[in-house]
């Protein structure tokens, strides 16, 4: 097999000589060959790589490599194979827990055992679960892999200890607003907290200090600002249309400036945007400190998601010997990304989440995974899946989304949340969050308005900026998407040598 001959020339590299192939894709004229290794390579496994690449694609055709280490640690060797049974073998799934996988790595492999009652071995073995995690491993992990069954007794399983019941959930959140200065006069006592801002709202305000401002025009060449205010609690992008008695006002208006927006937050063009009808200097009260929500107290363990090790030593190279910002260093972020069966979160009609895909970032670096379908109680449409590719087959036997969210709440405690377009994703979370209790209240980033304040682009769609930084990956696919904007992300952090305030 082609195949096996190619592994056979990359494994000449020191850095690749257990490499396997994950998958190839192709795009356009290019052919992206995907590597995983799990010892350390270089620049001179790279070409080598490449090279061998290029006598595999057609004439005419570009070849590309993209190189992954993946040391397989057990934890992540039986969390992959708990993940291929949830999905391909549901009927066997709900018969075997995180506790009934165990694994042995011997730095070439290693073997794994399920631990079964013999009264339910047969579904396994009918599906031939043992052959196919093991061929599974063999193109994720490096080395030789094998599997094995053990007895296993089960008692009736307890019922789980009941989490403690979330308090009332408050209503959304204000501040009064102080230093109250006319623009436009619209003189509100009370802003909202940026934070608590979702859905459609016809009439609201604001309040917070302006990082960002320009003025553009309009295709009628009439002038409008774009301006972004930060309140402590989260950040919010804004177009204001300015009247002719306001202009010169609000063109005095700079970085720096504690103003508030009473206007709508409309869905317009696939998103939410606020538009402010009135523009007016304000500022939170002195000392302002946002008043927390009673929530669910963090989940003790992960129930049905468990995050994988990642690492991706490409990064190691984006950013060109410039050091990163200490307080991004010392942070920890959660970049995410949601496919969903819609793009309504509020109203008479809720569309739902059907896949969750997230990175962690701690000490400057990518660090863990989280990625899991969502259990969909409606048939999912076919502009959906047209879209994403994900069907209501591969939504079979996930997991509900009480449980999804309960274990994606656990994998962002003490991490800030990034996104692209926050507003979007963030209200599907807090929506179906508050609803089991879990309040998502972290400090928010979004590298829309990030790379709106960086970059001179045609168009801030997530693509575009991936583009812009060389960035290739399968758009609509959560774990991708998240992927791809925890990149963006970081290299927007280093252009700007800090965190957005």
């Amino acid at each position: 097999m082609r195949s096996e001959a190619y592994l056979s020339e990359i494994r000449q590299s020191a850095g690749l000589k257990r490499a396997v192939l994950r998958k190839i894709s192709v795009e356009g004229n290019t052919v992206t060959f995907f590597l995983v290794t799990d010892l350390t390579y270089g620049k001179e496994d790279i070409e080598a790589a490449r090279a061998v690449s290029r006598n595999y694609v057609p004439e005419g055709c570009t070849a590309q490599v993209s190189i992954l280490k993946s040391v397989a640690s057990a934890e992540a060797v039986a969390a992959a194979i708990l993940e291929l049974i949830r999905t391909r073998f549901p009927a066997a799934a709900a018969f075997i827990s995180p506790g009934d996988v165990s694994v042995e790595t011997n730095g070439t492999g290693g073997r794994f055992l399920l631990a079964v009652d013999e009264e339910v071995r047969s579904r396994f073995a009918q599906g031939d679960v043992l052959n196919a995690a093991a061929a599974a491993l063999m193109r994720q992990f490096c080395g030789v892999w094998t599997g094995d069954y053990r007895s296993a007794e089960k008692e009736k399983e307890l019922e789980h200890e009941a989490l403690p019941e979330a308090e009332t959930v408050a209503a959304p959140r204000t501040f009064p607003i102080g230093d109250y200065a006319p623009i436009d006069g619209a003189a509100p006592e009370y802003a909202l907290y940026i934070a608590d801002l979702a859905g459609e709202q016809p009439n609201v305000t604001v309040c917070g200090t302006v990082t960002h401002i320009e003025e553009r025009l309009t295709k009628k060449e009439k002038p409008f600002f774009r301006l972004t205010v930060d309140d402590g609690t989260g950040r919010l992008a804004a177009s204001y249309f300015s009247k002719k008695a306001t202009l010169e006002k609000v063109r005095a208006v700079k970085a720096g400036d504690s103003v508030c927006l009473t206007g709508a937050n409309e869905f317009f063009g696939g998103a939410y945007r606020f538009t402010a009808r009135q523009l007016d200097y304000g500022a939170p009260p002195e000392g302002f400190t946002p008043k927390a929500r009673p929530s669910r107290p963090v989940p003790a363990r992960y129930v049905k998601v468990v995050p994988e090790p990642l690492s991706d030593l490409v990064q190691a190279d984006l950013f060109g010997g410039t050091p990163l910002p200490a307080a991004f260093v010392n942070g920890k972020f959660v970049v995410f990304d949601l496919e969903t069966t819609g793009l309504s979160y509020s109203g008479s009609t809720i569309d739902h989440i059907i896949e969750v895909g997230a990175v962690k970032i701690e000490h400057g670096q990518i660090s863990e995974k989280f990625s899991s379908f969502v259990a969909c109680p409606v048939k999912v449409s076919a502009e959906i899946t047209r879209l994403t590719g994900i069907d209501d087959d591969m939504l079979a036997g996930a997991p509900e989304t009480k449980d999804v969210i309960a274990d994606f709440y656990k994998f962002c405690d003490g991490c800030a949340l990034v996104a692209q377009n926050i507003s979007f994703d963030s209200s599907f979370i807090r929506y179906y969050g508050e609803k089991e209790g879990y309040l998502f209240d972290h400090r928010q980033y979004d590298t829309l308005t990030m790379a709106q304040s960086a970059l001179l682009l045609p168009n801030y769609k997530l693509n575009t900026i991936a583009d812009h930084f060389g960035f290739t990956f399968r758009h609509h696919r959560a774990f991708d998407d998240a992927f791809v904007t925890a990149k963006i992300f970081m290299e927007l952090v280093r252009m700007k040598g800090a965190l957005p305030k």
